[in-house]
């Protein structure tokens, strides 16, 4: 089934975590600081962000510049590389505006069987 996407064998990026989708719409208007990826990014521990920077560094999707001041200054900023995910990530959430009715309803319905199911189970001392 997956055999034409060699890709699949090792994942080459983490566009799928929490948190690195979010850095790089920060990141799409030019360089920023520590600091400044955290307000829009409330939420996430300093560790995190971190971690997932130097992830996205790693894999070549952001670079990081440190300038020799004091106190020292570091901006991270995307690459080529990181560029290029732009136009997937738009169509994603374009994809999701115009389904997300449908998916929240799919969900619904989902809960709704699992409590019936759960119901049942219950009442019928299968628990």
């Amino acid at each position: 089934m997956f055999a034409e996407c060699r890709a699949s064998e090792t994942p080459l990026i983490r566009i799928g975590d929490k948190w690195t989708g979010r850095i790089i719409r920060c990141l799409e208007a030019g360089p920023r600081r520590f600091s400044e990826l955290q307000i829009p990014l409330h939420g996430i521990t300093p560790k995190v962000l971190t971690e997932t920077l130097r992830a996205m560094e790693r894999d070549g999707l952001i670079a990081r510049t440190v300038y020799a001041e004091m106190p020292p200054r570091v901006e991270y900023e995307l690459t080529s590389l990181g560029q290029t995910l732009r136009e997937p990530m738009a169509t994603c959430c374009e994809w999701s505006e115009v389904h997300q009715p449908e998916v929240l309803e799919a969900r619904e319905i989902h809960e709704r069987a699992t409590l019936t199911q759960e119901t049942i189970n219950r009442g019928s001392g299968r628990e």
